[in-house]
């Protein structure tokens, strides 16, 4: 019997949590009222370098823009016990529909652009829970 093992190579830490977020679609790319909506879900995982968001996504039509980076996702992550959202852009790494009649998903965001000061209070969050 052969095993086949997949080194992930991480460049950080990431840990489980179940934290909520908002996040919009940004892009030029399409348009329409989906542009304005300010979605809602919730991490799976979360590191200093992205999340695992799993919320919903205007259509099945929007993951091929989605997996060519030319939508930008606005996040805001709150994290417990804290009054500000972490704020960040991101870019869909990979999807996976949960639901195809909801558009439910697991989305593999990865942060191309979040301030040092936001990225400090994630860290912080992780080593905080990965103690725990």
């Amino acid at each position: 019997m052969e095993y086949a093992f997949r080194k992930e190579n991480r460049e950080y830490l990431r840990i489980k949590a179940h934290l909520p977020v908002r996040y919009r679609f940004l892009t030029e790319v399409r348009q329409g009222p989906e542009l304005r909506v300010v979605y809602t879900g919730r991490t799976e995982n979360v590191s200093g370098g992205g999340i695992l968001l799993q919320g919903r996504i205007p259509d099945e039509a929007w993951i091929p823009d989605l997996l060519c980076e030319r939508v930008v996702l606005g996040i805001e992550i709150a994290l417990p016990d804290r009054e500000a959202p972490v704020r960040a852009l991101g870019r869909v790494a990979w999807v996976e529909t949960k639901d195809p009649h909801t558009l439910e998903s697991h989305l593999g965001v990865k942060f191309r652009e979040i301030t040092r000061l936001d990225q400090d209070r994630l860290f912080q969050f992780v080593i905080e829970n990965q103690l725990v």
